[in-house]
C-alpha cells in the first residue's frame, strides 16, 4: 500500500505523523543492529575481519581511525590479526596494538599509511593512552596476543588462558612531544630488562631507560657505549679451544667451564647499530702498521683476544706468531704478534700504572714508590706505533695504592699519605703531558679503555669473593655499581688535552657481565676436592675468552671506523 510521508510544520505543531508498523520494525532492527556493532568493535575481534582494509592513525589529530591491521608470517601455515582493543573512559581512549610480524620473528613498526618504519624484537608491549599519557609495559620475555604466546624469536608457543607479569613502573618526565608540543609521561615498565621494544622508530627499554630514537647515524653523534646485551647465536668471533695464544687463566673453555651461554652476547647501541669486526677488513686497514696496548693485566686481556679474532682469519696460522716465540704472556715485559701477509703487528706492553714504579731509599732503608711524576720506561716502545690503547685502573684499588701511605712519590718527596683519587689524577694528567708532548698531532691515534668492572660477593678479590655461580648477565640497571670516579677524573684530565683521545667507556657495559669471569675456571684441577678449595680463590675481575673483551674490540673497531684517521677514513 503507499505510504503518504506529512508534511511537517512549526506552525502545525498537532498533526500526528503516519508511519507503517513495517517502517518501525525496519528502524528498530537498524538501531539495534548499530548498537551491537558498536558496543563489540571495542570489545571483540568478531568485527576486525569487516575493518581489516582500514588504516590505524595513532596521531594526535582526532580525525584518526581507531582501526586494527592484520598480519601473518610470511611463510608459515599460521595466520594472526593485529588487534586493536578501545576502552571509552571519559571520552578517551585506551589503545592496546600489536604490530607486524614478518619470518624472523621481527616486529615492523607502520606509519599512516602502513609503510614499515622500523624494527623491534617481539616482547610483551602494551600501550594505553590516557589523556595525552603513554604507559609501555614490558616483561622482554614474551608477548600475549590473541591469546597466543610468542617468544622473543618470534615463535607461536601455542594458547594461553592468561599471563602474568610482575612489573615495576618508574614515570620519567618529558621524553616524548606531542606534535603540539605538549609534553607527555611516559612510564617503561621493568620487567626481565636489558631488553628492548621499539615503537616508531623510537627504543622503549625494559629498566626504565630514556626512550632514545635509534635513527643516529654511526658516524655521528650516536653513543655505541649506551646500550644493552642481546642474546645472538653467531658469537663468539672465533670457536672456543682454538686460539692456542690465550692463557690458561683466561681459558675457561680448556678449563672445562660446564657452561658457555656467556659467549653467546652481543652488544646492542640503543640508538644505532655498529658494524661486527670484520677481521680481514682491520688486518687491511692495519697493513703495514703497529698498534700496540698499554697497561695491566686486563688489557692483555683484551689483546689476545684480539690477536685471536685476527688470526682466525687468517688461512695459513703459520704466518702468525710471536717475534719472540714466547707462548705464555703473564710476565711483565714486551709481547708483539707478527701478521705476515699484512706486515703489521699487534703488541702488548706491560705498564699496569703508566707512570714510573720506583724505589725511595728512607732512613730506615729502601721501600717501593710510584712516582707521579714520571711515565713508565716502556714509553720507547710504543712512541712510533700507529695506534695506541692504554688503560689503567685495576692496581689503583690493591692494598698499597689505595691506602696511599708512604707511597706515592714527586720529585724526591714521598707523600706520607695522598688519597688514591688524588694520586690517580696526578698519574694520569703526567700521562695526558707526555702524549701532548710526544704522539700530539703525529699520525698516532690515541685511544684510552675506560675501567672494567669487577664482580666479586662475599668479599673482595684477596678474601673470598665469589662468581662461580653466575651464568648470565645482570638486566636491571638498579643492580649496576655508581660510575667509577677514577673514571670521573679521566674525563676531566682527557678534557684538557690538545692531543684527540678516543675514550672507550666501557664501564656500564662489563658490570652487565656478571657471568663472564673465569672465576673458579681460570685453571683445571686435578680432583674435585681440589676444585672445591678453589671456591675460596675467584678470578671475578678478568674475562674469560672468547667472551666480553671480543666486544671491546668490536668497539674498538667501530670507534677507529668512526675516528676517520689515516687509512680508518673510508
Amino acid at each position: 500500500m503507499d505510504l503518504k510521508k506529512l508534511p511537517f510544520s512549526d506552525s502545525s505543531p498537532r498533526r500526528k505523523v503516519v508511519v507503517s508498523g513495517f517502517g518501525l520494525g525496519v528502524a528498530a532492527s537498524f538501531i539495534f543492529v548499530c548498537i551491537l556493532l558498536l558496543n563489540y568493535s571495542f570489545k571483540s575481534p568478531f568485527v576486525t575481519p569487516v575493518f581489516s582494509g582500514l588504516s590505524y592513525s595513532d596521531n594526535n589529530n582526532s580525525n584518526g581511525t581507531l582501526i586494527s591491521w592484520p598480519f601473518s608470517f610470511s611463510n608459515a601455515s599460521v595466520s594472526l590479526s593485529s588487534k586493536a582493543s578501545h576502552n571509552v573512559e571519559n571520552g578517551n581512549f585506551s589503545v592496546q596494538e600489536t604490530k607486524k610480524i614478518d619470518e624472523s620473528g621481527i616486529f615492523s613498526n607502520l606509519g599512516e599509511k602502513g609503510e614499515i618504519l622500523g624494527n623491534t624484537h617481539v616482547l610483551n608491549f602494551s600501550e594505553k593512552v590516557k589523556n595525552e599519557s603513554f604507559l609501555v609495559q614490558e616483561s622482554g620475555i614474551v608477548k600475549k596476543t590473541h591469546g597466543s604466546e610468542i617468544d622473543r624469536n618470534g615463535t607461536v608457543l601455542g594458547n594461553q588462558d592468561s599471563t602474568k607479569y610482575n612489573v615495576t613502573s618508574t614515570y620519567i618526565e618529558d621524553v616524548v612531544g606531542s606534535s603540539g608540543g605538549d609534553r607527555k609521561k611516559v612510564a617503561v615498565g621493568e620487567g626481565k630488562g636489558g631488553l628492548s621494544v621499539e615503537k616508531n622508530g623510537v627504543l622503549f627499554q625494559s629498566d626504565g631507560e630514556l626512550l632514545i630514537k635509534r635513527d643516529k647515524d654511526f658516524y655521528g653523534d650516536c653513543d655505541v657505549y649506551d646500550g644493552e646485551w642481546v642474546r645472538d647465536d653467531t658469537k663468539p668471533y672465533y670457536p672456543p679451544g682454538s686460539c692456542p695464544i690465550i692463557d690458561r687463566d683466561f681459558d675457561c673453555h680448556l678449563n672445562k667451564r660446564p657452561d658457555d651461554e656467556y659467549i653467546k652476547w652481543r652488544w646492542q647501541p640503543y640508538a644505532c647499530d655498529i658494524p661486527s669486526l670484520n677481521a680481514t677488513d682491520f688486518l687491511e686497514r692495519l697493513r703495514g702498521q703497529k698498534l700496540v696496548f698499554v697497561g695491566d693485566s686486563l688489557n692483555r686481556n683484551m689483546w689476545e683476544s684480539l690477536v685471536c679474532i685476527l688470526r682466525h682469519s687468517i688461512r695459513d696460522k703459520k704466518r702468525v706468531y710471536e717475534i719472540s716465540g714466547r707462548h705464555e704472556f703473564k710476565k711483565k715485559g714486551f709481547y708483539a704478534f707478527r701478521f705476515e701477509d699484512y706486515n703489521c703487528s699487534v703488541d702488548f706492553v706491560s705498564s699496569p700504572f703508566l707512570v714510573r714504579q720506583s724505589t725511595f731509599k728512607g732512613k730506615n732503608g729502601s721501600f717501593e714508590t710510584l712516582r707521579l711524576d714520571l711515565m713508565d720506561k716502556t714509553t720507547s716502545m710504543y712512541s712510533d706505533a700507529d695506534i695506541v690503547i692504554f688503560n689503567t685502573g685495576h692496581w689503583w684499588t690493591h692494598e698499597k695504592t689505595s691506602r696511599g701511605e708512604d707511597y706515592y712519590q714527586e720529585g724526591n718527596h714521598v707523600h706520607g699519605r695522598l688519597k688514591v683519587l688524588e694520586a690517580y689524577k696526578r698519574a694520569i694528567s703526567t700521562w695526558a703531558r707526555w702524549v701532548d708532548q710526544n704522539l700530539g698531532g703525529s699520525r698516532t691515534q690515541i685511544i684510552f679503555r675506560g675501567y672494567s668492572v669487577t664482580h666479586f660477593r662475599g668479599g673482595p678479590w684477596n678474601s673470598g669473593g665469589q662468581c662461580h655461580k653466575e651464568t648470565e648477565p645482570i638486566f636491571k640497571k638498579a643492580y649496576l655499581a655508581k660510575y667509577p670516579s677514577k673514571m670521573k677524573v679521566l674525563h676531566h684530565v682527557l678534557h684538557n688535552m690538545t692531543t684527540p683521545v678516543i675514550y672507550m667507556n666501557i664501564s656500564k657495559l662489563t658490570d652487565y657481565r656478571k657471568d663472564g669471569h673465569p672465576s673458579i675456571y681460570r685453571k683445571e684441577y686435578e680432583t674435585v676436592e681440589v676444585q672445591m678449595a678453589g671456591v675460596h680463590s675467584q678470578d671475578c675481575s678478568h674475562w674469560c675468552l672468547p667472551g666480553v673483551p671480543d666486544t671491546w674490540n668490536e668497539l674498538l673497531y667501530a670507534s677507529l671506523l668512526k675516528s676517520r684517521k689515516g687509512s680508518w677514513k673510508n
